[in-house]
């Protein structure tokens, strides 16, 4: 593996196989060919064109929803997707406009839905070391089980907003106490653009930092972490150089942290792969 190998397998999106789904003159989603065929059966909700799919179900967000989940659970039975917990995120063509419809958010990889989710860097120095809590996630996790993770991270569901995420994921992944994740600042975010066995993730991560007490220990009270280690920073970043045992996106994020904390300088060669790499416009 390489700094760069991490990037490029986040950034593999190829433009010719996908077509985008509008609603309106907007763009809320881009899908791959193959899966935009399969919603030709559902002329009442989309049509499917040679290129583009258009949104055609009317309503409010509730109705537009409705119609949409009813195909999610006819591709659900045809195994095509999987369903979450009725977890939903929002579909919309901006960060912050309002939601189109809303989309569960196992289905929202097969119709490239843009995701936003929020990762913590936990870090404290000791001595003169600066060090990084990182995670393992449990082996019954649907994404990347047993991978190592930030300490904590989320997606931003409907009805959450980036920092009640933060605090809810905190307080839940790694016993966090909000008092205490005041203190998280936001340093940025990460995007990518990535084809998967499902389809597309269109992903932008928020990212903070936290600088934690030395006597505080995570623990995770929802399971979806099972152990917690303190280690080296630079000992993170060249796990995530050599190795690929972290969660795909989560390298990510590290080589943005370790770019800003002087931990990656302009004397590495793959600098500029990362310092470009991390941050794709968000069209």
């Amino acid at each position: 593996m390489s700094f760069g190998d991490h990037v490029r397998s986040c950034n593999n999106y190829d433009p010719a196989r996908a077509v985008p789904l509008t609603a309106g003159n907007a763009r809320v989603g881009l899908l791959r060919r193959d899966n935009a065929e399969a919603l030709r059966r559902f002329p009442d909700v989309f049509a499917a064109g040679k290129d583009k799919v258009e949104l055609v179900a009317r309503g409010d967000v509730a109705a537009v929803s409705h119609a949409v989940d009813a195909v999610v659970d006819a591709l659900v039975g045809e195994g095509r997707v999987p369903k979450w917990r009725n977890e939903t995120f929002d579909a919309a063509p901006r960060w912050g406009a309002p939601p189109v419809f809303r989309l569960d958010r196992g289905a929202v990889p097969f119709f490239g839905v843009r995701a936003y989710g929020v990762h913590l860097n936990g870090y404290l120095r000791r001595g003169d070391t600066l060090c990084l809590w990182v995670g393992r996630r449990s082996a019954d996790k649907r994404v990347a089980p047993n991978k190592l993770d930030n300490i904590v991270a989320g997606g931003i569901g409907n009805g959450y907003g980036v920092y009640p995420t933060l605090v809810k994921e905190g307080e839940e992944e790694a016993a966090i106490p909000a008092a205490l994740i005041a203190d998280a600042l936001p340093v940025g975010a990460v995007s990518y653009r990535m084809e998967t066995e499902l389809g597309i993730r269109d992903d932008v991560l928020f990212v903070y930092d936290l600088e934690l007490p030395a006597d505080f220990t995570p623990r995770c009270n929802d399971g979806e972490i099972v152990q917690f280690e303190l280690m080296p920073a630079a000992d993170v970043v060249e796990r995530v150089r050599a190795t690929d045992d972290f969660k795909f996106n989560v390298n990510l994020v590290i080589l943005d942290f370790a770019l800003r904390h002087g931990l990656l300088t302009p004397e590495e060669p793959e600098y500029l792969d990362v310092a470009t790499g991390l941050y794709r416009p968000v069209d």
